[in-house]
């Protein structure tokens, strides 16, 4: 006699209707703001904002020197507000990984069950194999 058979979970979708929108928010700015080309475009925008306004001709440049202190708090501004927003987006994802690793536990132990039943039933029909073998020889 077999078990009736479960459904199977997705995780993944069942983890993305739990978030929020701030959530699905801080997932969006962590998946984008930790790439590199998110790191090499902040580079390349500072090498360039650098850059002009210390080697062009002083009538070009569009920042003076004062203003470069309001670049460096504009800069860690900005990495102070996106530091809390990355930390909340991998503790979503380790959260995500969590139930993906306990829905993987979960199938590992049903197939673990089935197969035992497999086997099981595999035992009986080579006995009943064999059985029927030996009343055809002997009988």
């Amino acid at each position: 006699m077999t078990k009736p058979r479960s459904n199977i979970r997705n995780v993944a979708r069942e983890h993305k209707e739990s978030m929020s929108r701030l959530d699905r928010i801080a997932m969006v700015v962590t998946a984008r703001v930790g790439t590199m080309g998110f790191f090499l475009t902040i580079l390349t925008w500072t090498v360039l904002w650098l850059g002009w306004n210390m080697f062009a001709p002083e009538s070009l440049t569009f920042d003076p020197p004062k203003s470069f202190t309001l670049w460096l708090f504009l800069s860690n501004l900005i990495q102070i507000l996106l530091m809390p927003l990355i930390m909340l987006g991998q503790n979503l994802q380790g959260r995500h990984a969590e139930r993906r690793s306990e829905n993987d536990y979960e199938v590992n132990l049903k197939a673990e069950s089935e197969i035992q039943d497999i086997l099981r039933e595999l035992r009986e029909l080579r006995v009943m194999v064999q059985e029927m073998a030996q009343r055809e020889v002997g009988g």
